[in-house]
């Protein structure tokens, strides 16, 4: 029996490689695609022989951390490996806080993808060499900015504090994540509430050392 995977990615193309890569593999094949959250959920609706969910953190709808909600919510004990194009040192810390079982960048080789599918199956995490010693290093020393600050932001938040630390405005992030300037703006509203930053300027400079923290 083939270990069946759901891809849920808003990049068609990106799916269609995907599954080529793995539909060539003896021991596991994609049953099911989905461009967003919602359709992710409305197939796992229908079938209850998915074995495995390959899910992108940035959708055009909504998150990936926050559709992984739904999806525990929904089918409890059904893995979910991340696969994206940010930085893990930034995401794969929450991402295994949502409840994820592992994280891979999207720039991995395919044999990297394909190994961390098969230890997710197993019921084992999954992170790089590098972003477990990562871990264990800020586990051991703590960082310099107040963690429970950061944990109050909510996953798109996160996504727009990430964007604004890489140098790009309003309007760019607005594209990136295909969310109007006004969502945008009002997510650098509630980060700079919730932490405890006076305007605009203030949160470039905390974002631009927050990422540099995290490398």
């Amino acid at each position: 029996m083939k270990a069946k995977v759901m891809l849920v990615d808003d990049h068609a193309m990106l799916r269609h490689g995907l599954a080529m890569l793995i539909n060539m593999e003896p021991d596991m094949e994609v049953f099911a695609e989905a461009g967003d959250g919602a359709e992710a959920m409305e197939i796992l609706k229908k079938n209850n022989s998915i074995d495995i969910i390959l899910l992108d953190v940035t959708l055009k709808t909504v998150s990936g951390l926050e559709v992984i909600k739904s999806i525990h919510a929904a089918v409890p004990d059904l893995p979910v490996l991340f696969i994206s194009m940010h930085d893990e040192s930034v995401y794969a810390e929450r991402a295994l806080r949502s409840g994820a079982l592992g994280y891979v960048m999207k720039h991995e080789p395919g044999e990297v993808l394909l190994e961390a599918i098969r230890e997710v199956l197993k019921g084992n995490v999954y992170l790089s060499k590098q972003m477990h010693k990562k871990l264990l290093k800020r586990m051991v020393m703590k960082s310099s900015e107040p963690e429970h600050l950061i944990n109050t932001l909510t996953s798109s938040e996160l996504e727009v504090l990430h964007l604004i630390g890489q140098g790009h405005n309003s309007h760019e992030i607005s594209q990136m994540l295909c969310r109007s300037i006004k969502t945008i703006d009002t997510h650098r509203f509630n980060i700079r509430s919730k932490l405890n930053l006076k305007d605009g300027a203030d949160l470039i400079r905390y974002a631009t050392r927050w990422i540099s923290q995290q490398q």
